[in-house]
């Protein structure tokens, strides 16, 4: 190994990798870096298992100790430019940045937004993160979904902020507003995948897909509409969006898996304007919670609702009528007895939309 400075990783392999590959396996570890950078350090011996240099056709067993010594990059952000963007930062020190994102704002540069983005920002912000992979950006959140983010701001924080989303111990709740009236809160289960005949969405799956689970509550009900609040137990890919749709409770405003807006006749006039100039998910990353890197201590931060979802819930308060009775979700009822939300470091949650 050269003599380049290198940034250490030390983990356990996650017992739901046993059997698998051990390159397939350091690719999901570490998305940041690409395969083929990661099958060139093993052969230079810089990842090691259990103390030994493997091929990365080995499969692994699950508990191995796996430690990682990645030489240092002088620029691991590519060729993202630092762009002067205004930031709304709630929190940050040396080790890490919380930042509450506007819906609109899409987190990485992609094909369609090859600027303009969080991670533009983070660099004119703070122009050390060039130096982290994805500048320091460990989760992400869609475009139209407003809330909080954890940016780590050097490799240390990076390492301890990925082991912890692995290990399933950042605490991360949405507030959602959906059409329909459940009659409580529930439990969602279903494998979640790409869609068999769009592969631009996702849905869920009886064959295929991975393990999902949501957990919502009713905060409040309307005529026609619910305000619920979402709690994850696994992260997939429009997790939140896709099982509240299946239950038949779809996000307002999901122009993926809203369905078509369909109105009851004798709604009021400002309601319905508001509905209609409604143009993004209802969803909003409200509360963020999870151990700091460097002193320990467990932390978390709340976001109030951003103003559009406050109108339209306002003039779903005002909207004149009896509630309906409520429909019965395919869910499972649960009302979160055991949850407490002042006890967040405890109950281990994993939780990315």
């Amino acid at each position: 190994m050269s003599e380049t400075q290198t940034h250490h990783h030390q983990l356990s392999i996650p017992d739901e990798h046993a059997g698998q590959r051990l390159d397939k396996v350091l690719s999901a570890l570490f998305p940041d870096f690409s395969r083929s950078r990661l099958q060139q350090w093993l052969k230079d011996g810089c990842i090691t298992l259990d103390g030994q240099v493997l091929p990365g056709k080995h499969k692994v067993d699950g508990g191995e100790l796996l430690r990682a010594d990645f030489p240092e990059q002088e620029d691991l952000s590519g060729a993202v430019e630092a762009q002067d963007i205004p930031l709304v930062v709630l929190y940050e020190d040396d080790d890490i940045l919380v930042v509450d994102k506007p819906a609109g704002m899409v987190v990485h540069p992609a094909a369609g937004n090859p600027d303009g983005t969080l991670q533009n920002a983070l660099l004119f912000y703070a122009p050390e993160l060039a130096g982290v992979p994805r500048s320091g950006i460990v989760h992400r959140l869609d475009k139209d979904t407003s809330g909080l983010l954890v940016v780590a701001r050097n490799h240390s924080a990076h390492q301890s902020l990925v082991a912890q989303l692995q290990e399933r111990s950042v605490s991360r709740i949405y507030e959602a507003i959906v059409f329909g009236v459940p009659v409580s809160g529930g439990r969602v289960e279903g494998n979640i995948g790409r869609h068999p005949g769009d592969r631009k969405k996702m849905a869920v799956r009886q064959v295929g897909g991975k393990e999902a689970v949501t957990h919502y509550r009713v905060e409040a009900k309307y005529r026609h509409h619910s305000h619920v609040r979402c709690q994850l137990e696994t992260g997939r890919t429009h997790q939140i969006r896709v099982h509240m749709s299946h239950i038949g409770f779809p996000l307002v405003g999901d122009p993926v898996y809203g369905g078509r807006l369909r109105l009851p006749g004798d709604i009021e006039d400002s309601l319905l304007a508001c509905l209609k100039r409604f143009d993004r998910q209802a969803l909003h990353a409200a509360e963020l919670g999870l151990i700091h890197p460097r002193s320990g201590e467990a932390m978390r931060w709340e976001s109030p609702m951003p103003e559009d979802m406050d109108e339209l819930l306002f003039e779903l308060e005002n909207d004149a009528g009896d509630i309906p009775q409520a429909e019965e979700a395919e869910g499972d009822a649960d009302d979160w007895d055991d949850w407490d939300e002042d006890d967040y470091d405890v109950e281990v949650i994993y939780t990315d939309e």
